[in-house]
């Protein structure tokens, strides 16, 4: 593990909270997910940075030395970043697109690129949609393509304007082709009951979904955490099952299929800043709509629901 700003700015906002559970406040992030990731930091540095007791966190001597070397890069990136800025700006237009994972990306920057010939585009994509809306709402970023797990309402700064590209998108199913549930067209959520699961706790709201779906269904299967490309490694061997995009693409050692009920879903939202950006979302939604179609499970899911996707221009 390689680490990043972000990872250096969750050491000090722990540092400053003097506890995990205020600190993962402040970061807009959910208590075991800055924890997860504090243990990663630990064991990339091979030592403990905090000392955790009843009364919250301190940092052990090892610790504040780290914390010493990172508040001056903190700082000095601040700085990097807000003299980019003033110089972009100098240069030309551009436009700051921040966007957790999508298959719609390649398509909606194609279609930018083609109506903003003369405007510098770039991307950000990180697994926080809270982290992105921060951005939008510090002037990092000017729009932010996030989902929001059903029953885990995204903090939204104040000043933002939120369109809904999609009202809830259906969660599916990734698992190995060798999978018995994978020869149903349609998986039962109990079907799974004796398989584990994996999720990425740094996502926003991920987890939380999932147990409630569990609890829900009167489920208690084995979870295992881990990030995106360690989930898909464990899905193609049979170790594991997770949930999934229902955009995802076809894989010949993965199978992705819709769940029974659609009982877990999330809400795609355009998120911006000041300013006019009508074709920004124009071009998201054909280039989503595209996506959808291209993947045949979720074709076929929007038949038989009898989305207004299919039809849209």
């Amino acid at each position: 593990m390689e680490l990043e700003v972000r990872h250096l700015r969750a050491l000090c906002a722990i540092a400053d909270a003097g506890s995990l559970h205020k600190a993962a406040r402040q970061l807009g992030v959910s208590q075991p997910s800055l924890t997860t990731q504090l243990q990663r930091i630990e064991r990339a540095l091979d030592g403990q940075l905090f000392l955790r007791e009843r009364t919250g966190c301190r940092p052990t001597p090892f610790g504040r030395t780290v914390l010493g070397r990172a508040r001056p890069l903190l700082a000095e990136m601040a700085a990097l970043v807000a003299d980019a800025r003033a110089q972009a700006q100098a240069n030309g237009q551009r436009l700051r697109i921040g966007s957790t994972a999508s298959r719609a990306l390649p398509g909606w920057l194609r279609r930018l690129r083609r109506r903003l010939p003369d405007t510098e585009t770039t991307l950000v994509v990180d697994v926080s949609a809270n982290a992105l809306l921060r951005m939008v709402a510090a002037g990092q970023l000017d729009v932010a393509f996030v989902h929001e797990v059903e029953g885990s309402p995204l903090r939204v700064p104040a000043g933002l304007q939120v369109r809904v590209l999609v009202e809830r998108e259906p969660q599916f199913v990734s698992m190995s082709r060798a999978h018995p549930a994978a020869r149903q067209p349609v998986v039962d959520l109990r079907d799974l009951a004796g398989d584990r699961w994996t999720v990425d706790p740094s996502v926003d709201g991920e987890w939380d979904g999932l147990r409630r779906v569990f609890a829900g269904a009167g489920l208690d299967p084995p979870v295992l955490h881990a990030d995106y490309h360690t989930a898909a490694s464990l899905i193609v061997s049979g170790e594991a099952v997770a949930p999934c995009q229902p955009t995802s693409g076809p894989r010949e050692d993965m199978a992705i299929r819709p769940l029974a009920g659609d009982p877990l879903a999330v809400r795609l939202l355009l998120a911006t800043g000041p300013g006019a950006y009508a074709e920004v979302y124009a071009d998201l939604r054909a280039a989503y709509r595209e996506a959808a179609l291209r993947a045949a499970p979720y074709r076929a899911w929007l038949h038989r629901a009898g989305s207004p996707l299919l039809t849209a221009a």
